[in-house]
């Protein structure tokens, strides 16, 4: 049978009050007492009801985080980060995947709230007119991470992904290389996508090099999309000497099907990419990188989420973390 607050209070010889009291950390219960109440909820196996306690408070300490793709191993440290502060500030976590589909991703959303969760937090992956109207009709607090709407109406954390895609495109010029081809995200997603195309489109166009349309082509963010489109630039009669991809991922298996071609990096085409995953740096030749914080992007939205359900003073509500070249071995003097 399930044990009540009333079983403990009457193993204890206590109130019901005084257990709740005890239970939710007050400090105005004796030592004594509270003593004699946390051995009852022991003797007993006494769990406190968390929807009850939502109930009374109204607050449920606990977040809903909504995950593009659980399988990209770059959210894997942003979660890292949430999850951390989050247990230090007592907060439960809620992580959903919604597989980078937008229906998912709003039923997600509208599922967590429906739990009643404290505040939300949605990471990167393209935010649209229908995910904006979701997280404004929200009752709690929403912040984004690792992505943005275009008016950044809403509270998010970041990088400034246009001028990290234009540092890494910059490398490549200064490294001697006029033809550059990019894999890019869906533009449709303003910061993978969007954003790093207008930084590379930038570092060209301040470098006098004319853009190609046919070096530019789009992928999905995953390895194999990397091999496609590298075979696609291996075709061309007039190939890019480097190749700037929007994700590690993609840049990984641009190096293989280079490599299945008997080809080499750098010596052939030189790789440069963003985010820093952990397999940059497992891959051969290493990856050259900008590196994004994704620990601290995870830890930094969770602390701008609490000071919002806390209604604590916000100071920023727009945050931009730095990035950082990560030079490796994938890119070589032209």
């Amino acid at each position: 049978m399930t044990v009540t607050i009333y079983d403990v209070a009457r193993e204890a010889g206590v109130s019901m009050a005084t257990v709740s009291r005890v239970v939710n950390n007050n400090p105005n219960v004796k030592p004594q007492t509270r003593k004699k109440v946390f051995e009852a909820i022991e003797r007993l196996g006494y769990r406190p009801n968390a929807v009850a306690r939502g109930l009374a408070s109204k607050k449920t300490t606990t977040v809903g985080v909504v995950i593009p793709d659980i399988s990209n191993s770059i959210f894997s440290e942003v979660a890292r980060g949430i999850e951390d502060i989050a247990n230090m500030y007592h907060y439960n976590i809620i992580l959903s995947n919604a597989d980078k589909k937008k229906e998912k991703e709003i039923r997600v959303i509208n599922t967590l709230l429906e739990k009643q969760v404290d505040g939300l937090l949605f990471l990167g992956g393209a935010v649209t007119e229908e995910h904006v109207q979701a997280f404004r009709t929200s009752s709690v607090p929403v912040v984004l991470c690792n992505t943005t709407t275009e008016d950044e109406s809403i509270p998010y954390v970041d990088i400034d992904h246009e001028a990290a895609a234009f540092d890494a495109v910059k490398l490549l010029i200064e490294q001697g290389h006029r033809d550059i081809g990019m894999i890019s995200g869906t533009l449709q997603d303003r910061a993978n996508g969007y954003l790093r195309y207008q930084g590379y489109k930038r570092a060209l166009e301040e470098a006098g090099i004319p853009l190609r349309d046919e070096y530019v082509r789009i992928g999905n963010y995953r390895y194999e999309s990397g091999i496609e489109v590298m075979k696609y630039f291996l075709e061309l009669s007039d190939r890019p000497t480097a190749i700037f991809s929007a994700t590690d991922e993609m840049a990984i298996g641009a190096i293989h099907a280079i490599q299945d071609s008997g080809l080499k990096v750098p010596d052939d085409f030189s790789i440069m990419s963003i985010d820093n995953i952990r397999m940059a740096s497992m891959v051969r030749p290493q990856l050259t990188t900008v590196a994004q914080p994704m620990y601290d992007i995870g830890a930094v939205s969770m602390r701008l989420l609490t000071k919002l359900m806390n209604k604590e003073k916000v100071d920023m509500s727009r945050v931009i973390l730095p990035h950082e070249i990560i030079q490796r071995k994938s890119v070589a003097q032209r």
